[in-house]
């Protein structure tokens, strides 16, 4: 008997010990180092650890590598893998409703995109994405995109015609230059420098930061400033893991997401002046674009997206008109 309890006693210390023991979670990302959505994926970490007061440490994997962002969607829905800055083009493949935010032409520039998806818009996505298995922390930034190309400089859509163009893989961008008469096709962003280096895509689109921080602008000699779409970073955690993290962490986690975010902005919004001047610098011809004419031809893009998901295509149209 004295054994049997000795025994029980030394499990009930290693199970205390280990519940306070502190918890290593993975955070995954695409981006290259020194990009906002790179810099802000290790500031959310450092901000956990000390909000937490050393209880979860979170582990950043940038560059792929814990997994593209289609390989990160489906293990935090399986639960093996905590958090991931993703891409809202690969996220809409699981949670179509958070393709409304990159309608075309929708935002005037990025302080209006931030003042709607901050708002209702937001949290309508966070719930569709909590059904599927995911909880959106914060919307970070990922810009207002444009094109680029190694062919000519695109000022009217014609301009588009028989240039091949990577996407993200998401319905939206396709359905953008497919009305804009381009011939666009999806590819992981960790394949995009080789697959334009080899003329497998003639050109792609990013927002600036992007261009400049994965070097796109090696193989890209055309920018031209379309401004097509807005994207948002979700930060992404897994239900299953969330669920199990008590709710004072939660809380701080939440609150390390959007002080993170609002960095990620800052930097993003820094970048849109900043690296014109670079990528000029380093013999990239960049042009302005009239929209009218894109605007025009994209328009079908939102008649699609409007039998989709009615109610919030006209909540996000109404939002963006009122700020």
């Amino acid at each position: 008997m004295k054994k049997t309890l000795i025994a029980i006693a030394a499990t009930l210390a290693l199970s205390t010990s280990a519940s306070w023991a502190q918890e290593v979670l993975r955070l995954s990302h695409n981006a290259a180092p020194g990009n906002p959505k790179a810099e802000a994926s290790l500031k959310f970490a450092e901000l956990v650890e000390q909000k937490t007061n050393g209880r979860v440490k979170v582990d950043v994997g940038g560059s792929a590598q814990y997994g593209d962002d289609v390989e990160s969607l489906t293990n935090m829905r399986l639960g093996t893998l905590a958090f991931s800055a993703n891409s809202q083009g690969a996220t809409s493949n699981v949670v179509p409703e958070i393709a409304v935010i990159g309608l075309p032409f929708l935002f005037r520039d990025l302080n209006h995109a931030y003042e709607v998806v901050d708002g209702v818009v937001g949290e309508r996505i966070n719930e569709a994405a909590q059904t599927k298995g995911l909880v959106v922390l914060a919307l970070w930034d990922n810009g207002i995109r444009h094109t680029s190309n190694s062919r000519r400089p695109i000022t009217q859509p014609e301009d588009l015609a028989g240039i091949k163009v990577r996407t993200p893989p998401d319905p939206m961008t396709l359905e953008i230059f497919t009305a804009l008469g381009a011939n666009p096709g999806p590819l992981a962003f960790s394949e995009l420098y080789i697959a334009l280096q080899q003329g497998v895509f003639d050109g792609q689109e990013n927002p600036l930061m992007n261009i400049y921080s994965s070097k796109l602008h090696e193989v890209q000699k055309y920018i031209s400033l379309t401004g097509h779409k807005y994207e948002t970073t979700p930060l992404l955690a897994s239900k299953r893991v969330w669920d199990r993290i008590a709710k004072e962490d939660q809380q701080a986690i939440l609150e390390a997401a959007a002080e993170a975010g609002a960095m990620n902005r800052a930097m993003s919004l820094a970048s849109d002046v900043e690296l014109r001047e670079k990528l000029t610098a380093a013999g990239v011809e960049i042009n302005e674009v009239d929209q009218t004419a894109f605007i025009e031809k994209t328009k079908p893009v939102y008649e699609k997206w409007g039998k989709q998901f009615p109610s919030l295509v006209e909540l996000i149209v109404a939002e963006a008109s009122k700020q």
